[in-house]
């Protein structure tokens, strides 16, 4: 028996929405090919171990199911690398004011 996790504890829930071929046939062949699944973050409702079904309460209030995947999941998105194109546009647009007399 895996780790138990505490009701109230922080974690991220797994689920298929729809699983590939139930999409739209208006979607693109490659998006059609992939399931549609949810990742949600929220508070575990009840004990339970990793992988189990699980319902868990968001930030919101909603109450969804789905698969306990991450405990205590951190935020990991970032904007990316930043684009050598617009470095420069930051003093060129101040550049252009201040000639303005903006």
């Amino acid at each position: 028996m895996g780790e138990r996790v505490n009701k109230g504890v922080w974690v991220e829930i797994h689920s298929i929405l729809l699983a590939a071929g139930e999409r739209a046939g208006t979607l693109p062949e490659d998006t059609q090919r992939l399931p549609l699944e949810m990742r949600v973050k929220g508070f575990l409702t009840a004990e339970a171990g990793l992988g189990d079904e699980v319902e868990v309460e968001t930030v919101t209030g909603r109450r969804l199911r789905g698969r306990l995947a991450v405990v205590n999941p951190a935020y990991n998105h970032s904007f990316g690398a930043p684009l050598s194109q617009l470095s420069a546009i930051g003093g060129e647009v101040r550049a252009l004011l201040r000639k303005a007399g903006a």
